[in-house]
């Protein structure tokens, strides 16, 4: 186990090797990565659940027809609140309720890792204790209804994480691991709303992003945990520019959630690289990106006319030939830095893979398996920008 290191900088005397590495459990950054690829698991299997129309198989949360599992056989479910907003689709609701089994397995271990990262600071035990505590008990008060009260709970609770990650430093990376159990939780919030508001378009954007996010800070987390560093001279400069990709690749994620989210993937037809046969077909943008259209509507299919649903396609395009003008451009910078030849080659690829699967879900009509891909892409192309900004640093003197 590594020596303890509390909030305090370091001596100036030290060797500045140990100012970089984060004093954590021995064990840290294998638990880390455990969670960085469940929550890989968790992202694809959430767009497959979500490209199969299996978002609202289970309409109560947290169970499923008011069980822990999921129902086996239709005729089984007969007296249950939740049979009064949707049928039994038996084929469908393992599919939701196993996804939010897993997302609930990827809570435990970002549990766990936020208690090993504050064990050394005073009261950090506790304070996650105490958070995490305030969900679980508002989780049964949601389920019997008392919704208002449950808020107030995971509110709570989030305050005391976010609280105690404004006042720890991230020598022993009790920050990060606060926020990341801090976003998880208000994941699981989001989860919920998509079943209970039925799928509206901001909440399940907002849930993609949610993911995404949690991926990104579990990963960095595991990165500077295993203390792998990539030192380059120009180290701040390329660092700067993988920002500026990562901001540019979050932009088209969220573009490509809200697409998704208001079933306009096909609302081009499967014309590519025009749409519906004109190169500017007409178009809705004021109606496309309204983000708030109130509660109580059941969004599954979408309820945008084609000209809204155009726009967006439109956009989503847009965006993505500036993503990919940029990243190709960014590996071509960094096939010509010493030692990174590697990491440009695999972005470049990812990029060229991405934008054919993209093109392929228009061409073929939108298969599962290719749209599923397509959202796995993404997650491996923030995998490799979020590893280089995690890893990149300058040269010791």
């Amino acid at each position: 186990m590594n020596q303890a290191v509390d909030s305090k900088p370091a001596d100036s005397r030290a060797p500045r090797a140990v100012q970089y590495r984060p004093a954590t459990y021995r064990h840290f950054h294998r638990i880390a990565w455990l969670a960085v690829a469940l929550a890989l698991g968790v992202i694809v299997f959430g767009a497959f659940v979500r490209l199969s129309n299996a978002g609202l198989s289970c309409p109560d949360w947290p169970t499923c027809y008011g069980r822990a599992a999921w129902p086996t056989v239709a005729h089984e479910i007969v007296d249950h609140a939740a049979t009064a907003i949707r049928p039994v689709e038996v084929h469908k609701a393992w599919r939701e309720q196993f996804h939010r089994m897993i997302a609930g397995a990827l809570g435990v271990l970002t549990l766990t890792l936020a208690l090993l990262a504050a064990r050394k600071r005073r009261y950090g035990i506790a304070q996650v204790l105490a958070a995490a505590a305030l969900v679980a008990i508002g989780i049964p008060m949601y389920m019997h209804g008392e919704h208002v009260a449950a808020s107030v709970l995971a509110i709570a609770g989030e305050a005391i994480l976010l609280f105690a990650a404004l006042r720890w430093s991230n020598l022993d990376l009790a920050r990060v691991a606060a926020i990341t159990l801090a976003v998880i939780i208000f994941q699981a919030l989001l989860g919920m709303w998509t079943v209970t508001w039925l799928l509206k378009p901001i909440v399940v954007m907002g849930h993609l992003l949610g993911g995404l996010l949690t991926f990104s800070l579990l990963l960095w987390m595991a990165w500077r945990a295993t203390d792998l560093p990539i030192r380059l001279a120009e180290a701040v400069t390329v660092r700067r520019l993988v920002i500026a990709g990562i901001v540019l690749l979050g932009v088209q994620i969220a573009l490509g959630g809200w697409t998704s989210a208001n079933y306009a993937a096909l609302a081009c037809g499967n014309d590519f690289p025009r749409c519906v046969g004109q190169w500017m077909p007409a178009h809705d943008f004021r109606e496309a990106f309204v983000l708030w259209r109130g509660i109580g509507v059941d969004y599954e299919g979408g309820i945008l006319d084609g000209e809204a649903r155009i726009a967006i396609q439109l956009a989503h395009r847009g965006m993505a030939l500036v993503v990919f003008a940029y990243l190709m451009w960014l590996a071509f910078k960094l096939v010509r830095t010493p030692g990174m030849r590697g990491w440009a080659t695999l972005l470049g690829l990812l990029v060229l893979a991405q934008v054919g699967l993209g093109i392929a879900n228009v061409k073929l009509g939108l298969p599962l398996t290719v749209a599923v891909l397509h959202n796995a892409g993404a997650v491996l192309l923030l995998f490799v920008l979020v590893s280089l900004l995690a890893r990149l640093r300058t040269p010791e003197p």
